[in-house]
């Protein structure tokens, strides 16, 4: 009987974090892309490339080639 119970308060759980994204939809997109940008500049500044997806294929982009994009959305090096 208890996992049953526990089934059904881990749905209710998930259901209610889903509404949550859905109500905070910006914060989260705003949240994802600082998160990005904070991985890529880690990595441009450790001298490591990263593996991208382009007309279908893996691409990989050397460390000094990683766009960076500053507040505005302005490129930066």
């Amino acid at each position: 009987m208890a996992s049953v119970q526990r089934g059904c308060e881990m749905k209710v759980a998930s259901k209610n974090l889903k509404d949550l994204f859905v109500a905070e939809e910006k914060a989260v997109d705003e949240a994802m892309q600082n998160a990005v940008e904070h991985a890529l500049m880690i990595h441009k500044r450790a001298g490591n490339s990263i593996a991208s997806w382009k007309d279908g294929k893996v691409v990989i982009i050397p460390a000094e080639e990683i766009p960076m994009v500053d507040k505005t959305g302005k490129r930066r090096k």
